[in-house]
């Protein structure tokens, strides 16, 4: 397509403008042509305008050299004339149809101040988190890692949207393999457009058919900060206010990066209290079907006649009632999130109890099970990654499907087919398992629990990193000062 083709079909766009403008002593004459709905049209009039028509000029070249600014090029290349174009920039001819014009860079963007973190919120701690622009992001970035070996790379994904992605790493320390993969990848993505950074953690995923996330999304810049020194690869896409780090493994989903923030006494009790409320949230409605169904013997009596009451007008078997309440704490879940946040709030607390106590009385659920199932949902919301979240949301309904069928022998089973299947998982390639397996009792200094920064010398062994060793000095004992 030529270029007078290619406006042509521009101009069919309302948002599409092309005119000519006279210089002040009306001896020559330039078209502009630009989408006003992508660049700042103060600026082509102040900085662009203002000195093309009061200026001497007899080509592009001198056009180019009288305009201040920096992003000026020359291109007769309709492709690039195009891909410039939808991105801000003012194409200027100085015949209404040559091939060849100034591409002006005057993009004007539109985006929400930096906020508090919503998803990763956190008491002690910065408090900002991303936002849609990745420029914006990658200066919070630059800001806390003050070292050129801090290296972008960018390219435009999205045959339609053409997104902007921002591939990042710090040379020395990060391995090249872990680049190599995350940059291979992304070129062999074909996709018509890129909306959010979570289409990128499916296009370039290791595994299609998991409900496990195996890239760690991130709206904190402190958390990406700390990924890029440990020698992790960061993926931004603009648009998005997450960022993408990898290779991550399982046990770093379930470590809020407040653990960081405090006394490693109480960021590993905490780290072990998520790490129980996951566990608590996926076996205990099941081994409640399990137990019910086939193993009474293992009830105590004293707890089996409280058990034998609050299900004696009951006339579901517990497979159907957990099944019931599980659904209805889904959906009251899903309506509270999808709602405003004042009526979502109201549906989440008044619709749980309304229900809870009407389904009781009912005679549709007993009691006890409203309560393991109530402390179940408030269990899973220890994860502190959301999308982990949601799986842990989902691995209830098998385990349940197989306590019915086999009890106890049920829950083992499929205890050992998701075993087997996170074994088999990786992230970019790396084991998604690890330190548990392989098993690397270095990097298990900060997985199930966080021992202190002066016993942390080295990065995670997982990663491969160039420079191994972290600069951490020993810690000094110091005396105080007593007067006599």
């Amino acid at each position: 397509m030529s270029v007078t083709e290619l406006l042509l079909q521009m101009n069919k766009s309302v948002d599409f403008l092309r005119f000519s403008n006279v210089t002040n002593d009306g001896s020559k004459k330039v078209w502009v042509n630009y989408y006003y709905t992508l660049i700042d049209t103060d600026f082509l009039h102040r900085d662009i305008l203002n000195h093309i028509t009061s200026r001497p000029w007899s080509n592009l070249q001198d056009l180019k050299n009288i305009l201040p600014i920096e992003a000026v090029t020359i291109s007769s290349d309709s492709k690039e004339i195009l891909e410039k174009m939808l991105t801000g920039f003012i194409f200027v001819q100085i015949g209404e149809h040559d091939k060849s014009g100034l591409l002006v860079r005057s993009e004007f963007v539109q985006t929400r101040a930096v906020s508090l973190p919503e998803v990763e919120f956190s008491v002690i701690g910065p408090k900002e988190s991303f936002v849609e622009n990745v420029d914006s992001n990658i200066n919070m970035i630059r800001r806390r890692l003050s070292t050129p070996m801090l290296t972008i790379e960018e390219k435009l994904l999205g045959t339609m949207s053409r997104t902007r992605i921002a591939t990042m790493y710090i040379e020395g320390i990060v391995n090249k393999d872990n680049v190599n993969i995350v940059k291979t990848r992304l070129d062999e993505v074909q996709f018509d457009h890129i909306n959010d950074s979570s289409y990128i953690a499916q296009l370039i995923s290791d595994n299609d058919n998991t409900i496990f996330p195996l890239l760690l999304d991130s709206e904190r810049p402190d958390r990406v900060v700390s990924a890029l020194a440990e020698g992790k690869v960061v993926i931004l896409v603009d648009g998005s206010p997450h960022g993408l780090i990898g290779p991550t493994t399982l046990v770093e989903f379930f470590s809020s990066f407040e653990d960081y923030y405090i006394s490693y006494f109480l960021a590993s009790f905490f780290r072990l209290i998520r790490l129980f409320g996951v566990a608590f949230s996926i076996l205990v409605t099941p081994l409640y079907v399990a137990v019910l169904t086939y193993h009474y013997e293992l009830i105590p009596k004293d707890l089996l006649s409280t058990l034998i009451s609050s299900r004696r007008e009951v006339p579901l078997p517990p497979i159907l009632e957990a099944i019931f309440l599980e659904l209805t704490i889904e959906l009251l879940r899903e309506a509270g999130a999808r709602l405003p946040t004042k009526v979502g709030q109201t549906i989440g607390i008044v619709g749980g109890i309304v229900i809870g106590t009407a389904s009781v009385e009912a005679g549709l659920t007993s009691n006890v099970l409203l309560i393991i199932v109530a402390l179940a949902a408030l269990a899973s919301f220890t994860t502190p990654v959301y999308k982990m979240g949601n799986t842990i949301r989902l691995l209830r309904f098998p385990f349940l499907l197989f306590a019915q069928l086999w009890g106890l022998l049920g829950i083992v089973f499929c205890f050992c087919i998701l075993a087997a299947h996170l074994l088999r998982l990786t992230s970019l390639g790396r084991p998604y398992l690890e330190p548990i397996y392989p098993p690397r009792v270095t990097d298990m200094k900060d997985a199930l629990l966080r021992l202190p920064f002066s016993m942390q010398k080295e990065r995670p062994g997982q990663l491969r990193t160039q420079k191994p060793q972290r600069t951490i000095k020993q810690k000094q004992k110091f005396k105080k000062d007593i007067d006599e």
